[in-house]
């Protein structure tokens, strides 16, 4: 030690060491620094910042041996070789660094204790290859102990130097203790290794070629070496200062990314578990800091996601693309889901080595509520302008097309994708005239008329519509409605068919359905023209009032479907035979109506004529020729009206004239037709005040076994007594007590009347009523049996309604079924007038009748007529067959009872046995058989 002193004190120029030793302590701070400055930094910048710490410390250690190496005065002259002395600088530059970058680049403690002793390499081998440079007379003799103790200093230094200068988060003494380790190293190596030098005096030649002169050696490294350290000094400055400021800034933005509470903002590291915690996140998610930092950022998604493989995906597209930006449900501590915007961005340093992932989430839940509402709102109005029957455009007021709907270019022809937003009026009035004209001036003269009648409906803004007819023959309303703003709303609607179906309405309010013709309406106004043209002119006008003669039989026995077509086929026989000033319609039913002017009367029996060769001529229908036939009636203006009404009124009247003639099909109205039917009318308004009036009778015609005489029952017959005109016949009042519904009270009253009556008698006898067909007709006559038979308190049994086959033929089904119900009750039902009408077996099949009556037509002949006998005999046999009684009705004289006794005919009715009587006679009957 002694030794080391007096080297330094005695040997060395203390003012030159003083400047080596400066020069040392500034080079070891600017390589700790310089250091530091590396381990904080990543990739290639790392490297740069080692390299120019190798540099500053391996230069600065070399620039102190050669300071101190000048300040060393050995008592003789010397010199520096200047190949081992640039090769020391080298050696020194070069083996600090790869010291320093082992303790840095090496993880372990190990590390930096091989880069410390790398570091005491460097400078021990830099001095004695220095010291090998050194040119003097005599020879160096090296003392071994204070060589060794000089390679341990330089270690052990360097090693210490190095562990102190590693540590993390150094502070300003921690660089201060590093520096000064290091310059202990350094100068303790030189001052021990110049201790260890003796020279020998000898004779050894100098080259002053080879030699480097002192006294220009120490200002020149001097300036050297405050040159290099002052740079990287500078540098290091630099950049501490800026990485307080970006210290700063990262703290600054720490404080801000914790503070930010809508958005959750955290770190993911490269594997994506979470590396911090924002408060946003805390409050989003729900976790505190410490229960998910570390944690796989997976823990948000759901299993199904998991499973999926999504939170790896998403790493993945961040990675490949750059960012990766979603939308989905993200779940919270609790369990709850939220609706998330994430966005990942891949974080990397300067090497470009993936360190992490920047990830922002924002709960949108409310966002994306508002959007779903959004979009549904606009998807239903979307459904709805595509499959609204309207084509629908919104104008801007600068008649720039905003929205148009698919059916506005169907119903004009527009191919799909012509009609484009951003489009003038103009310029849509222009396309559509475009392929309709192919002559220019044309087009344009017909898209500016077009334009012109567009822009004045929309200036009338009075909600009006307007048709314009398209050449493809397509009827299409617009309709403008003006904005507030200037711009307007126009809808064009395709009214075609409802064009055509007001025609069809119109036709159908004046033409009959079925034919064709003109109906009733139709035909009253064309003869009120008709009339008030002859009027003027002096002509006539005939109205014909046709009723077809056997429609009601084609329709019973060939069905509706065949009546239809009769009618059809004599409609377009009847107008395919029309002149000039002649008409003819259908009433409805089978009643149609021909009206014709004219002034001479051939030519109105010309059209008669032409009428029935129409109307009976042959119809071929299903292989059967069906000849119908037809009634007319003829009324003239003006000899026999001079109105549409009365002339009509009285063309009926001939025409039931004609149908009730036998030999006429044509009949012209005459005055005492109108007498006649004003007579009908007159007793049809007394019928339905008769039961009131208490101008009715009931009147009995008893009913006797043919074999014992006995009596069974009584038929009820009416009788109107009239104040006026007296007794009329039945035959006279039931057929318009039918036709003006009078029948329905008369046949009630006398139901009851006749129940009641009955339930008087103390025996058996049974009441035979007569149902109407506008009885049987009605819905309620099984109720009203019922409550007759109830409030009467008459046996059903002794209650028997007779029906003929025509009140059941119109509607056979529904009549059956109601006599079925009738004869639930226990009421017996006769089938009346058999033989004549229809007399159909299928009648006695379809429904079990308690009696057939034989009509007083054969009765009335069966003395005289062999075919009436065998008649009535083939209806016996059909009887007895059936096991149903018969009941002969007309028997007048013994020789027609004797003959149904004889044939095994079961009852009997006629004058012979008894006329119609009063129930006063009746009930004196009864009680003198009863006394009997």
């Amino acid at each position: 030690m002694l030794r080391i002193l007096t080297c330094i004190a005695v040997e060395h120029d203390l003012r030159l060491v003083l400047l080596a030793a400066f020069i040392c302590f500034l080079s070891c701070y600017v390589a700790v620094s310089l250091t530091q400055r590396a381990q904080v930094s990543e990739g290639k910048a790392r490297g740069l910042w080692l390299g120019a710490a190798g540099t500053s410390s391996g230069f600065g250690i070399w620039a102190t041996h050669f300071i101190a190496m000048l300040a060393y005065d050995p008592g003789v002259a010397m010199g520096f070789d200047m190949e081992p002395t640039l090769l020391s600088l080298a050696v020194a530059i070069v083996v600090t660094t790869i010291g320093l970058a082992l303790a840095s680049y090496v993880p372990g403690r190990s590390a930096v204790v091989a880069g410390g002793l790398l570091l005491g390499a460097g400078i021990t081998s830099m001095h004695y290859i220095g010291m090998s440079a050194l040119e003097l007379p005599g020879r160096i003799v090296w003392d071994n102990v204070y060589v060794a103790a000089s390679v341990v200093c330089a270690g052990l230094f360097g090693m210490l130097a190095l562990d102190v200068c590693m540590r993390p988060q150094l502070g300003a003494r921690g660089r201060a203790l590093a520096t000064v380790l290091m310059a202990l190293g350094v100068v303790s190596l030189h001052f021990t290794a110049m201790a260890a030098v003796m020279i020998e005096p000898g004779l050894m030649p100098v080259s002053d070629d080879t030699l480097i002169s002192t006294s220009l050696m120490v200002p020149l490294i001097a300036v050297v070496a405050f040159s290099l350290l002052f740079a990287g000094l500078t540098a290091a400055v630099f950049a501490r200062q800026s990485e307080l400021a970006a210290s700063e800034s990262t703290r600054q933005f720490a404080m801000l990314v914790q503070g930010v509470k809508d958005y959750a903002i955290y770190m993911l590291d490269p594997e994506g578990r979470v590396a911090n915690w924002n408060a946003g996140a805390e409050r989003s998610k729900g976790y505190k800091a410490h229960e998910i930092v570390g944690q796989h950022f997976s823990h948000f998604y759901s299993e199904e996601d998991r499973a999926a493989g999504l939170p790896e995906r998403a790493l993945a597209l961040a990675r490949a693309e750059g960012k990766y930006e979603s939308e989905g449900w993200r779940y919270k501590k609790d369990g709850g889901r939220f609706w998330a915007n994430v966005v990942i961005d891949p974080i990397y340093d300067a090497g470009g080595v993936l360190v992490g992932y920047a990830k922002i989430t924002k709960d949108v839940t409310k966002e994306k509520a508002d959007a779903d509402r959004l979009a549904a709102v606009t998807k239903n109005l979307d459904l709805a302008l595509e499959n609204m029957s309207q084509g629908l455009c919104l104008f801007d007021k600068d008649e720039r097309l905003l929205i148009a709907n698919k059916r506005y270019s169907e119903i004009f022809g527009f191919p799909e994708g012509r009609i484009q937003p951003g489009m003038t009026l103009r310029e849509i009035v222009d396309q559509g005239v475009t392929h309709l004209f192919a002559d220019p001036d044309v087009r344009q003269a017909k898209a500016r008329d077009v334009y012109a009648r567009r822009r004045a409906a929309i200036l009338a803004n009075d909600g009006g519509a307007m048709v314009e007819k398209l050449p493809n023959g397509t009827s299409v309303q617009l309709r403008y409605r003006t904005l507030p703003d200037g711009a307007w709303v126009a809808t064009y609607e395709d009214i075609s068919e409802r064009l055509r179906s007001e025609e069809q309405i119109s036709f159908l309010a004046r033409h009959d359905g079925l034919t064709g013709l003109p109906n009733r309406a139709s035909f009253n106004n064309r003869l009120e023209a008709d009339l008030d043209a002859a009027r003027l002119s002096g002509g006539k006008v005939a109205a014909i009032g046709i009723d077809l003669d056997k429609f009601k039989e084609i329709n019973d026995t060939r069905g509706h479907a065949a009546g239809d077509e009769v009618l059809t086929t004599l409609s377009k026989r009847m107008q395919a035979c029309l002149e000039a000033d002649e008409t003819v319609a259908r009433f409805g039913g089978d009643e149609f109506a021909a009206a014709k002017r004219f002034s001479d009367v051939a030519d109105l029996t010309d059209f008669i004529q032409r009428l029935e060769n129409c109307l009976n001529a042959e119809i071929r229908i299903d292989g059967y020729d069906i000849k119908p036939g037809a009634s007319l009636g003829v009324a003239i203006y003006p000899q026999d009206a001079d109105t549409v009404e009365a002339l009509i009124n009285n063309a009926d009247l001939a025409m039931y004239r004609a149908k009730d003639a036998l030999t006429q099909t044509v009949c012209f109205y005459e005055v005492s037709m109108d007498e006649a039917a004003r007579s009908r009318r007159l007793i049809a308004n007394d019928l339905w005040q008769a039961v009131e009036r208490k101008e009715l009778q009931l009147h009995y015609q008893v009913q006797k076994a043919v074999t014992s005489g006995e009596t069974i029952g009584y038929e009820v017959l009416l009788r109107w007594h009239h104040p006026l005109r007296g007794k009329i016949p039945p035959g006279d009042f039931i057929p318009i007590a039918e036709e003006c519904g009078a029948i329905l009270p008369i046949g009630e009253w006398v139901l009851r009347e006749a129940c009641r009556e009955a339930a008087t008698w103390n025996n058996d006898h049974k009441i035979a009523v007569n149902l109407s067909p506008i009885q049987l007709g009605n819905a309620d006559v099984a109720d009203l049996v019922h409550r007759v038979l109830l409030e009467t308190g008459l046996n059903p049994r002794r209650l028997e309604l007779e029906i003929t086959e025509s009140t059941i033929i119109a509607d056979k089904e529904r009549a059956l079924q109601t006599l079925r119900r009738i004869k639930a009750f226990g009421v017996t039902i006769a089938i009346d007038d058999f033989g004549t009408g229809y007399s159909s077996l299928e009648t006695l099949r379809a429904f079990p009748f308690d009696k057939i009556k034989l009509d007083r037509s054969f009765m009335s002949e069966v003395e005289a007529s062999p075919e009436a006998k065998a008649i009535i005999r083939a209806i016996l046999a059909l009887g007895q067959t059936l096991r149903v009684p018969v009941l002969a009705e007309g028997v007048e004289t013994s020789n027609q009872l004797a003959i149904l006794l004889d044939e095994g005919c079961d009852e009997a009715q006629g004058y012979f046995l008894g006329r119609p009587m009063p129930v006063e006679s009746i009930r004196t009957s009864v009680e003198a058989s009863k006394a009997a």
